[in-house]
């Protein structure tokens, strides 16, 4: 059945200004391989014919990922998808014959996803489509974590804060919430590893984690220095060297000219974290439990690294 277009709709307008939003979901829908990423998921997502038929895949896809580019809750999308018009355009949903998903539906949606492991899936999707372009060159990896705030408040059924997060001091400050841990492709950019740990954990646990184990150097700052990990204790015949920056003595000038180098190299791995928390909001988690808001920032990162190649990747699409 061909789809009406509604009096209302806004492409009947005589004249039309491109927002800034409105250009941003241009840009992503061309971009986002949707295929790759409806591939992943299914073989999971219920068929026609057992009860209510489900909405279109794609559908959900969409607002999945708005959700994650506008931080909206489910309640809080379903409304913004029947207040604002570009929203059911970008979602390829006509008012006149198609159904808004409910808050319900984009809740089971969202822990099929969880369920079936599916974000750290969609991330190496993404992660694949650009290796295939020649946008992931993994040379070498710089590491490092960010601080993400949950809340201290205790006014639920168990009368506590959330067991998984924990506090730790950065500064003169105190932070109650969890780490981001992210290895970052120091060429392009791009984040190949993820992991989500309480805010207490020291950033050197991770390291192990973080690497892909082809890279020939690994760049840290000095949360990350340790015996094991620094410029003396590196093997370029046997593994990667350790570019962290050396403590606990006086330096040479030829190695402290060295540390300000590296730290150029080491600054690659901020503008992830930027994008995470600036262009797309997400300064406080939104769940309780580590597992899922670990599943979060996964699929966040994913689009953050789409985010990140857009210019070239809209080039390569013509």
């Amino acid at each position: 059945m061909m789809k009406q277009i509604g009096l209302q709709d806004t492409r009947l307008a005589k004249r039309q200004k491109q927002t800034r939003k409105a250009q941003f979901l241009e840009e992503m829908d061309q971009i986002v391989p949707w295929q790759q990423l409806m591939d992943v998921i299914e073989p999971y997502y219920p068929k026609a014919g057992n009860g209510r038929r489900p909405i279109a895949l794609e559908t959900m896809l969409r607002i999945h990922f708005l959700q994650h580019w506008f931080n909206y809750s489910d309640p809080g999308m379903e409304e913004a998808l029947y207040d604002i018009p570009l929203f059911q355009q970008f979602a390829r949903i006509d008012m006149v014959v198609d159904t808004i998903p409910d808050e319900t539906t984009l809740l089971k949606f969202r822990h099929l996803i969880e369920q079936k492991g599916l974000a750290q899936k969609l991330f190496e999707a993404v992660n694949d489509h650009l290796a295939d372009r020649g946008l992931l060159l993994r040379e070498g990896t710089a590491v490092d974590a960010t601080l993400i705030s949950a809340p201290t408040s205790t006014k639920n059924s168990e009368r506590k804060r959330d067991p998984e997060m924990s506090s730790t001091k950065k500064g003169n400050q105190w932070y109650f919430g969890m780490k981001a841990h992210i290895g970052v492709d120091t060429e392009t950019g791009i984040v190949h590893s993820l992991t989500g740990t309480a805010a207490k954990r020291h950033d050197s646990t991770q390291v192990e984690h973080l690497l892909h184990g082809e890279e020939k150097s690994v760049y840290g700052d000095k949360a990350y220095s340790s015996a094991d990990h620094n410029l003396l204790a590196s093997k370029p015949e046997t593994g990667p060297i350790w570019c962290m920056p050396f403590k606990g003595k006086e330096l040479p000038e030829w190695k402290v000219k060295l540390n300000h180098e590296m730290t150029r190299v080491r600054a690659i791995v901020e503008h992830p974290f930027r994008i995470l928390k600036q262009q797309f909001g997400y300064t406080k988690v939104r769940y309780r439990g580590l597992k899922k808001n670990t599943d979060a920032i996964t699929t966040k990162m994913a689009l953050v690294n789409l985010y990140q190649m857009r210019r070239t990747l809209l080039v390569m699409t013509g």
